[in-house]
């Protein structure tokens, strides 16, 4: 008999942690050194972890190729390619201090800020090169939350159907007596 029973949720809970943690990847990457080296077959381990072979071996392989490094840097994913995320964090305090400002005090002909107001604003005086999507990120971070706002342009008095020759009877609902 067990020593522990765990529910389904439990379990699923559990498993869901284990993959998720902060040093998820790390952990996965132990655990098979670890039992390859006390003696456990590859395709068990990669059966448990839920990775391929492949993945196992390219483990042991850049742990092999790393001896020079710490634990943790035999163990990291190597540096990949790509856009380097340059804008997270790096924005924020610069929308920050101009966002309850006018725009027009900085030689901007608008009266508030829009995003693409803020990544020209960023582009001509810090010199970054942002999309909107960051510029939006950033601004959910700072906790800013504008809408454009609603312009009641045709406010119509209750007799406007009379004045254009209708009945003001049939706007409120109200039907004719029928003869």
């Amino acid at each position: 008999m067990p020593l522990l029973r765990l529910s389904d949720q439990e379990r699923d809970g559990l498993q869901q942690l284990l993959a998720d943690g902060p040093f998820a990847k790390e952990q996965c990457r132990i655990q098979a050194l670890l039992w390859l080296a006390a003696g456990q077959p590859v395709q068990g381990i990669a059966d448990v972890l839920g990775v391929s072979c492949r993945t196992v071996y390219s483990w042991v392989q850049r742990f092999h190729e790393r001896p020079d490094l710490d634990w943790g840097g035999r163990l990291a994913d190597a540096p990949r390619s790509g856009r380097p995320p340059t804008a997270l964090g790096i924005i924020d305090p610069l929308i920050a201090e101009v966002i309850d400002g006018d725009p027009r005090q900085l030689g901007y002909r608008s009266t508030g800020w829009t995003n693409r107001l803020l990544r020209r604003y960023l582009r001509e005086v810090h010199h970054l090169t942002v999309s909107r999507r960051s510029v939006s990120r950033a601004l959910a971070r700072l906790g800013i939350r504008w809408k454009r706002p609603r312009h009641q342009l045709d406010l119509r008095p209750d007799t406007w159907r009379q004045s254009k020759g209708g009945s003001n009877a049939a706007s409120r609902g109200v039907c004719a007596p029928c003869c």
